[in-house]
């Protein structure tokens, strides 16, 4: 994400403003659980992250779901059933909020494959609708406090997977929700060029 702050103009930081900050978190996480082969092949989707941002809580419901519907079909079970649970409220959470807006955002894609996903783990399903019965989670709750909490769990669940290419399916997890964000919001301002591209990237890999 430093990299992502270089390319958009703005002071070092892994927390870029022209980023989302949802998105940067997944980012952050995805490069701290993923091994150094992996993490060369994440500095590609850098540049694909400056200019997506907007405060619309939609977004970090989607950016959630995204997560935990590619990590509920491999990760353990007891992180199924957070990610299930998860899942759940988000859907919740985003219908209410897309009632609520005059500028309804699609979303039937992810939610299929939301039911995909949950599908594929259908006693973490039957655990997470018991518990979610009769919980009440405000947009702001999920916004501050859920989406977070799912997309580090949804990492980790990837990354400590049983698999044998979790760190392509952290890529992967990583570069979709790219391509979602994309789509709701456009693409980014143009991006400054580095006049040491070599050297900026030798020194992304770094962090």
């Amino acid at each position: 994400m430093e990299y992502a702050s270089f390319l958009a103009g703005e002071r070092w930081s892994d927390h870029p403003r022209c980023t989302h900050p949802l998105l940067a978190g997944l980012a952050r996480d995805i490069n701290d659980h993923i091994s150094d082969t992996g993490r060369a092949r994440l500095v590609a989707l850098i540049p694909s992250v400056v200019g997506l941002n907007d405060d619309d809580p939609r977004i970090d419901v989607a950016i959630a779901a995204r997560c935990a519907a590619m990590a509920v079909p491999v990760a353990a079970e007891f992180r199924q059933r957070a990610l299930a649970a998860g899942l759940l409220v988000a859907r919740r959470v985003f219908t209410d909020l897309d009632q609520e807006s005059t500028s309804p955002l699609e979303a039937s894609g992810l939610w299929e494959d939301m039911d995909r996903a949950l599908a594929s783990a259908p006693q973490a399903l039957s655990w997470a609708e018991r518990f979610v019965a009769e919980t009440k989670v405000s947009p702001e709750t999920f916004e501050r406090r859920s989406a977070p909490n799912i997309v580090h769990v949804a990492v980790v669940g990837i990354a400590e997977a049983c698999i044998s290419d979790s760190d392509g399916l952290l890529h992967d997890l990583l570069e979709t929700v790219i391509r979602d964000c994309t789509s709701r919001l456009g693409s980014g301002p143009r991006q400054r060029r580095s006049d040491r591209p070599s050297e900026i990237l030798m020194v992304a890999l770094e962090h």
